[in-house]
C-alpha cells in the first residue's frame, strides 16, 4: 500500500511526496479535514485517503531523533 506524506497545501490541492520521493497532487475533499503538513495518508478502496496515526507519529520520532542527535540534545 502506498504511503503519501503532506508536503503543503496549494489551493485547492494537497501536494504530497509518495515512497519513490515523486510529488502527486490530490484534490483537497479526498482527504480528512485535520490533515496538516506531515501527516501520513493512505489512499482506501473508494479513492479517498485516510490518516496513517501510527506512521505519522514513526515519521516524527524518527524527525525528532535526527534533530536531536544533529543539535546534540
Amino acid at each position: 500500500m502506498k504511503k503519501f506524506i503532506i508536503d503543503r497545501f496549494e489551493g485547492p490541492y494537497v501536494i504530497c511526496e509518495i515512497e519513490d520521493q515523486s510529488i502527486v497532487k490530490i484534490p483537497k475533499y479526498k482527504i480528512p479535514l485535520n490533515c496538516k503538513e506531515g501527516d501520513c495518508l493512505v489512499q482506501d478502496a473508494e479513492g479517498m485517503y485516510q490518516q496513517d496515526i501510527d506512521a505519522t507519529a514513526a515519521a516524527e520520532k524518527r524527525i525528532n531523533n535526527k534533530m536531536n542527535r544533529l543539535f546534540d540534545k
